[in-house]
C-alpha cells in the first residue's frame, strides 16, 4: 500500500510538471477559450487541460501501477477513453453541436460496453430478495448512464477550478468506498479513483481562480466518463444502495443538471440551449465572489460525499431517513437560491401558507423582519409572562 501512495504522489508531481506544455499546445492548436455573454473569464484562456490529465492517467496505469491493471480491460478502457478525449479536443478546438459531442460519447460506451465489458448486467431488488437480469436492458441502461454522468460533469464546468475540484472530492469519496465497504476483491477499481483524484489535485493550481488554465471539455468529458466508467464496474450486480451511493456522491453535478433540465422546460426552452442560472452563476447573483462561490459548491460537494458513505453505514429505517431528508432539504436550498426561476418555489410556498394560517388563528403568532420592532400584542404578552 506504501509502494502505491507514492506513485500516487508521483502523479501529482507529473500532472503539475506537463500542465503547462499543454498550456503552450493549446495556444498552438487554438483551443482557447474567448470571453463572451456566457462565459465568466474576461481574456482568452488555454483549454486542453483534459489533455494531461489523460496522458498523466495512463501514465499510471501502464507505467507506474501496471502490475494493478488487468491488460485487456485496461487498453480497452484507453481505446474508449481516447474517443471521448478526440471529441473533447475537437470541440475546444472548432466548438462542436450538442448532439455531435453526445455522438462521441456514444461511440465510447459502446467500446465500454462491448469491448472492455463494463456494463449493469442484473438488478438486486431492495427487501424482496429478488434478482433480475436486466437482459437487452443492459446497453440502453449502461449507454444511459455513461451520457448522464459524463455530460452531468461537463454541465458544471463553468468556474475556475469548480469541475475540477468537485470531481476530486467525488472520486475520493468513490474510492473510500471501493476500498473500505465494497469488497469485490478488484483493487484496482479504488485505486483507478484515487489516481484519477491525484491527477486532478496535480491540475488545481492552475485551474484555480484566478486560472491559468481551463479543463475545456477535453478534460470535463473525460473526467465525467471515467467517473461513469469506475462507478459502473461497483455497479456490475446493481443494488439499491450501490446505484445510490455514487448517484449521491455526485449529488452536485446531478442536481445541477437535473434541475437545469426542469428550469428550461418549465420555460419553454430547448433542454440542450446553455443558460447562466446553475449553481454557480445563482451563488454569484447572490453576492458571493468567484472563489467563495466555488469554495461553497466544495462543502456541498463533501457533504454529498458524507452522506453517502452515511448510507451505508445505516439500518434499513435511517435509509429511508436520510433519503427523505435529503431530498427536502435538497429541494428548500434549490428553491431558496432560484434555481428553477423566481416564480418556481412550490415548497417555500407552501411552507409560508402554513405560517400565513397559522397567524390568522393565532393573532399572537406574528412573523416580522430582523431588526424591526417587536408588534404590539406580543410586547404586552412578554410583560404580563
Amino acid at each position: 500500500m506504501f509502494k502505491i501512495i507514492v506513485e500516487l504522489f508521483f502523479l501529482v508531481i507529473i500532472q503539475a510538471a506537463i500542465t503547462p506544455f499543454i498550456r503552450r499546445l493549446a495556444f498552438v492548436l487554438g483551443a482557447v477559450d474567448i470571453p463572451n455573454k456566457r462565459r465568466v473569464n474576461k481574456k482568452p484562456m488555454p483549454t486542453l487541460g483534459g489533455l494531461g490529465i489523460f496522458v498523466t492517467f495512463n501514465i499510471g496505469v501502464f507505467i507506474l501501477l501496471r502490475e494493478q491493471f488487468p491488460t485487456h480491460e485496461a487498453f480497452s478502457v484507453l481505446l474508449g477513453s481516447s474517443v471521448i478525449v478526440l471529441t473533447g479536443i475537437i470541440d475546444d478546438i472548432m466548438e462542436l453541436k450538442p448532439r455531435q459531442k453526445m455522438f462521441g460519447i456514444f461511440i465510447g460506451s459502446l467500446v465500454i460496453y462491448f469491448l472492455a465489458g463494463i456494463k449493469m448486467s442484473v438488478l438486486n431488488l431492495p427487501f424482496l430478495n429478488k434478482q433480475i437480469n436486466l437482459g437487452w436492458w443492459s446497453l440502453p441502461i449502461t449507454i444511459f448512464w455513461i451520457l448522464a454522468l459524463t455530460n452531468a460533469v461537463d454541465l458544471i464546468d463553468g468556474l475556475d477550478g469548480l469541475a475540477d475540484g468537485v470531481s476530486m472530492i467525488s472520486l475520493t469519496t468513490m474510492g473510500i468506498v471501493g476500498y473500505f465497504f465494497l469488497h469485490t476483491g478488484q483493487l484496482y477499481i479504488p485505486i483507478s479513483c484515487f489516481m484519477l483524484a491525484a491527477c486532478l489535485l496535480g491540475f488545481l493550481p492552475y485551474n484555480f481562480h484566478p486560472a491559468k488554465m481551463f479543463l475545456g471539455d477535453t478534460g470535463a468529458l473525460y473526467i465525467g466518463f471515467m467517473i461513469a466508467v469506475f462507478s459502473l464496474k461497483g455497479l456490475k450486480n446493481v443494488t439499491f444502495i450501490s446505484m445510490l451511493v455514487p448517484v449521491t456522491i455526485l449529488g452536485v453535478p446531478i442536481t445541477d443538471t437535473i434541475y437545469a433540465m426542469i428550469r428550461r422546460k418549465l420555460n419553454n426552452q430547448p433542454v440542450s440551449q446553455a443558460d447562466k442560472h446553475h449553481l454557480h452563476h445563482q451563488l454569484m447573483k447572490m453576492g458571493l465572489t468567484h472563489r467563495q462561490a466555488v469554495l461553497a459548491i466544495y462543502g456541498i460537494s463533501l457533504i454529498f460525499s458524507f452522506i453517502s458513505l452515511l448510507f451505508l453505514l445505516s439500518p434499513v429505517w435511517g435509509l429511508w431517513l436520510l433519503i427523505a431528508g435529503l431530498a427536502v432539504a435538497l429541494e428548500l436550498f434549490v428553491e431558496s437560491i432560484g434555481l428553477l426561476g423566481e416564480k418556481y418555489k412550490p415548497l417555500l410556498s407552501l411552507i409560508q401558507k402554513i405560517i400565513n394560517s397559522r397567524s390568522k388563528k393565532d393573532p399572537t403568532v406574528e412573523v416580522w423582519h430582523l431588526g424591526q420592532e417587536k408588534p404590539e400584542q406580543l410586547k404586552s404578552k412578554h410583560k404580563k409572562d
